[in-house]
């Protein structure tokens, strides 16, 4: 029954709640990387996204493959973490940008979403096809962690053998649950960061699609379901929020996964209600292992006096057990 003993993790004694332990790494931490070089990588459906890479000099066949959450990018003080350990330790890493994170617009008038893993399987395909990676190692993060579980869960006979290992961090494996968490008062502090990150790309997407995208009054919406109803839903092809939140959640695909998979959820996460917690997956599935230490907030795992965060090592760890 992978999921597994309650992992010793001790947070900072000054981030004493699960909102410090998740605020404070986001805010005030900065991890001393830089990428070696930025590629963009064109899509078949005409759009592109952006690849930040760290190679090592001398050509190696590991590679990992770190995917940011929502309205995040490769800077993240989690992804160049990761970023950061696993090249000190043997790989080449790669931080990519979903549409519209890397700086620039997207070409299309969709964006991106928890329920389209399409962009990282080309992601996946391109580092095999034309570098020649023999094991890769996905890391996310947040919505990043349900793309990640998603790229080897929804096909899985149709996942590349080099893939050899998931790693998924803070995953809201239920859609709703993670909305209606969200939607406490306690949380209005994330929820407007999200929509006024949001609305800064709507805005831009207004401009460019006038007849597609309406961002009049956007300022008035004050929830994710009203978001995911004005602009998920019919930008992607869902009837409405809830279809959305049903059909993008990677929970039901758990059962599917073929090759080891790391979830680690912290209980004190304010992103997640219980529901996010796939307990009943990893009890019957034995490619899953679920940890969910008692704190670490969400993408936070902050360790004092330790450059990297415990997440972190803990994914190396992972990924060195299977490779």
């Amino acid at each position: 029954m992978p999921v597994l003993a309650q992992p010793v993790f001790k947070a900072p004694f000054w981030q004493w709640n699960g909102h410090l332990q998740s605020i404070l790494p986001s805010i005030f931490r900065k991890v001393n990387f830089t990428y070696a070089k930025r590629e963009r990588l064109e899509l078949s459906d005409g759009d592109f996204i952006d690849l930040d890479w760290s190679t090592a000099k001398k050509k190696v066949d590991k590679l990992v493959i770190i995917t940011h959450g929502l309205e995040g990018d490769s800077s993240r003080h989690y992804v160049t973490g990761v970023a950061q350990l696993f090249t000190a330790n043997g790989y080449d890493a790669l931080g990519w940008n979903c549409r519209s994170c890397g700086g620039e617009l997207n070409r299309l008038p969709r964006f991106y979403h928890h329920g389209d893993a399409n962009d990282l399987r080309a992601v996946i395909q391109h580092a095999i096809q034309l570098y020649g990676y023999k094991k890769i190692v996905l890391v996310g993060f947040s919505m990043g962690g349900s793309l990640t579980l998603r790229a080897v869960a929804e096909f899985p006979e149709d996942v590349p053998s080099e893939v050899k290992a998931t790693i998924s961090f803070s995953v809201p494996c239920s859609l709703k649950g993670s909305v209606d968490a969200l939607a406490t008062k306690a949380n209005a502090i994330y929820l407007n960061r999200f929509l006024r990150k949001l609305g800064k790309k709507i805005k831009g997407k207004a401009a460019l699609y006038p007849t597609l995208i309406d961002a009049s009054n956007y300022d008035a919406i004050r929830s994710f379901i009203e978001f995911d109803n004005r602009y998920t839903a019919p930008l992607h092809g869902f009837a409405d929020a809830f279809d959305f939140y049903e059909r993008a959640s990677v929970g039901p695909l758990l059962h599917q996964i073929k090759i080891p998979s790391l979830i680690v959820q912290a209980q004190n996460d304010p992103f997640l209600l219980p529901v996010c917690m796939p307990i009943e997956a990893a009890t019957n599935n034995p490619q899953i292992f679920l940890e969910m230490p008692v704190n670490g907030g969400h993408c936070g795992f902050r360790e004092q006096g330790s450059a990297y965060s415990w997440a972190e090592k803990r994914a190396l760890a992972f990924a060195e057990t299977i490779l």
